[in-house]
């Protein structure tokens, strides 16, 4: 049990990913009993490609702000979780019971809290606001860090070759929390809307996102038009730029 040796081994930091279908990792136990290369491949959260950034050979430059011998990434999002229904549902309580001093609770939702054509997934801004709220405050009450993220960019609306908001306000509310809380705040769609700008659209969308014609992949025979999740390539650009941020983070914060 990788997961429950972490809770008592102090030579490890842990990096706890709680969010949705856009951080999640699709290997493993992400579908019981289902081959993720025939089911879902090539579809990938940036979660699911965050570990490599920590091998042991990087950890000398987050020296002496993580000062232990490994650090594990615990990806615990999923799809289709908006901050309510990934409390109401226990997936946070996981997270809760095993945090430990020193480690991370690194938090991106949006996407499905914003989503009023589905009202059983659905929270409005205030009650986005207030589960970040709980999910910091239990974060720190366990001597941990949180670091709540803004929701990673859609693949629309494009203007005039520009990859604009498709997040509305709930951009801003998790950059208020994280004002109000004074907590860090990696502002990962405004980063991700100039980063795939710079790439520009056709290349976006289609070395990033999940479009692809039919007969491409096993798990999608007729192809695939997704401009919500990634393919490997977008989910290792967005893994990087979260990585950078916190580099960022965690050199700066405790001078």
């Amino acid at each position: 049990m990788q997961k429950a040796s972490a809770k008592h081994n102090k030579k490890i930091t842990c990096i706890y990913l709680i969010g949705d279908s856009t951080m999640a990792d699709y290997t493993g136990d992400y579908e019981p009993g289902k081959d993720y290369m025939k089911v879902r491949y090539p579809i990938t959260g940036w979660g699911q490609v965050f570990q490599p950034f920590f091998v042991k050979d990087s950890l000398k430059f987050l020296q002496p702000f993580i000062t232990t011998d490994s650090v594990m990434i615990i990806d615990r999002a999923h799809g289709g979780r908006s901050t309510r229904t990934f409390f109401q549902e226990g997936r946070w309580r996981y997270v809760y019971e095993y945090l430990k001093p020193g480690d991370y609770v690194m938090m991106q939702f949006g996407h499905n809290d914003s989503s009023e054509k589905h009202p059983e997934r659905f929270v409005n801004i205030q009650g986005y606001k207030e589960f970040l709220r709980l999910f910091a405050t239990q974060t720190k009450q366990k001597g941990a860090n949180p670091v709540i993220i803004t929701p990673v960019a859609r693949n629309y609306p494009w203007k005039d070759g520009k990859l604009e908001n498709a997040h509305g306000e709930y951009w801003q509310a998790a950059i208020d929390v994280a004002k109000e809380m004074n907590i860090p705040l990696i502002d990962l769609n405004k980063l991700s809307m100039e980063y795939f700008t710079h790439k520009g659209q056709d290349y976006t969308t289609s070395h990033y996102f999940m479009n692809f014609p039919e007969n491409t992949y096993e798990a999608y025979p007729k192809g695939q038009k997704d401009n919500t999740h990634f393919q490997p390539e977008g989910a290792k650009a967005v893994a990087s730029i979260v990585y950078q941020e916190f580099k960022k983070i965690i050199t700066t914060q405790k001078k």
